[in-house]
């Protein structure tokens, strides 16, 4: 008898087991979590739905659109999001917009853009050239180097550079003068639109294909034994296998495998990934929520990134309502700090930010998640490569974010689970 098993109910898992019963092939997803939807699920607080982690869908792939918006409708809201910086606003990308910094920071950046470093791309050995040789020095010291370290969780020295694709603009000079005397209106970002579910949270995108699934929640793999084709789970059951495709990040299922070679045990030693906080406030008032996100490039601020899920959909919220979400990253291997003093911190932060009170806030919550990104530091390929190979070797199919250990879309994590 057949026994095909998908570990994790996110993204990719959701979209393995749909595309397994549509070629008539039945399977059961175990999920350590109470509920679906991995890094795309979400939960409620008092009337307040908050994503865990944050996505919008921009695919152009037809059939994975299709999918997405016959589960749900979607706003497309346009790809204008904004930088804070100093007291600043800057429309992103910030080096194509820098009127609204003081004249000096403005000097300083354009001499330092003018007089960059110009190098082959072949002669970049690390993300710090790359920055340097697209923007200059100053605007790397100040902006991109910092937004880095918060953003990542490591020096750009200390990162490759084969991840950025089209994910960063490179200006020309005639933008970045232009957008040192007035905002400009062109959209410099990769894609047009961010497009978001009028009602559900961003994983009713997956409701269709969720629909019918054998999803077993509260089930944590501690053991992969490939010899005999048996999972073990952390409340004592086991299951046979026929087949084994995972979601797991790799450096957890290597952990789990039994009699694991040394090799691969020290390639996911080697692998780097970013954890973090999430923190969700709900406000009483309609208008905290300016931007439908903004990145900050200030060091003494914690979060690299807020978004706002009310303007995302006002189906988040409660009548009359508005609400944030920030985003705090760490190295893997950092110390991390309490819970308590990240809340404190942001929320002080925010206050000075989005200009509200304490006597506004109706909803806070602060949620910590293992796995945020995949970091590409120097020899992640060469890790990577080493398990997957032996995954492939033992018959497990590894998909997902972080079990392909890539920088991965949401569509696109949802395209590995098709392909499995």
């Amino acid at each position: 008898m057949q026994n095909n098993i998908i570990l994790g109910a996110g993204i990719a898992g959701i979209s393995a087991g749909y595309h397994l019963k549509q070629k008539g092939i039945n399977s059961v997803i175990y999920e350590k979590d109470n509920d679906w939807g991995g890094l795309c699920g979400n939960f409620t607080i008092d009337g307040f739905r908050f994503d865990r982690f944050v996505h919008f869908t921009f695919t152009k792939d037809e059939y994975i659109a299709n999918i997405f918006e016959k589960s749900a409708p979607l706003y497309a809201h346009p790809s204008v999001s904004y930088n804070y910086y100093q007291g600043c606003w800057l429309k992103h990308p910030a080096i194509n917009n820098l009127s609204a910094l003081p004249t000096e920071d403005k000097v300083r950046v354009i001499a330092d853009f003018v007089n960059r470093p110009h190098k082959e791309v072949s002669d970049i050995e690390n993300y710090d050239e790359w920055l340097r040789a697209q923007n200059g020095n100053y605007f790397t010291d100040n902006f991109a180097a910092v937004y880095t370290h918060k953003y990542w969780g490591q020096s750009p020295k200390d990162m490759e550079t084969k991840w950025i694709g089209n994910r960063i603009y490179s200006p020309a000079l005639e933008e970045v003068l232009r957008g040192s005397y007035a905002e400009q209106a062109e959209n410099f970002y990769y894609t047009n639109y961010m497009k978001y579910p009028k009602k559900g949270g961003f994983r009713s995108i997956l409701d269709n294909c969720r629909q019918g699934l054998d999803i077993r929640f509260n089930k944590k793999v501690v053991r992969i034994l490939p010899q005999t084709k048996q999972v073990f789970f952390a409340d004592g059951c086991s299951e046979e296998y026929s087949r084994l495709i995972s979601s797991l990040p790799l450096p957890e299922i290597v952990k789990m495998i039994n009699d694991c070679p040394q090799k691969v045990i020290d390639a996911a030693k080697n692998l780097n990934w970013t954890c973090g906080y999430q923190i969700s406030l709900g406000f009483k008032r309609p208008d905290v929520a300016k931007h439908l996100w903004f990145y900050i490039y200030d060091e003494d601020i914690p979060p690299a990134r807020v978004y706002s899920p009310n303007l995302k959909s006002p189906n988040n919220v409660p009548e009359g309502c508005s609400s944030l979400q920030a985003e705090v990253f760490y190295a893997n291997d950092d110390e991390v700090p309490p819970e308590e003093w990240v809340l404190k911190q942001t929320t002080e932060k925010l206050k000075q930010i989005c200009g509200f009170d304490d006597c506004d806030i109706v909803v806070k919550d602060i949620r910590f998640e293992h796995y945020a990104n995949v970091t590409f530091t120097h020899g992640i390929y060469q890790n990577r490569e080493i398990i997957l190979n032996y995954l492939k070797e033992i018959d497990i199919e590894s998909i997902g974010r972080f079990g392909k250990w890539d920088y991965l879309w949401t569509f696109q994590a949802f395209k590995t689970g098709m392909e499995s």
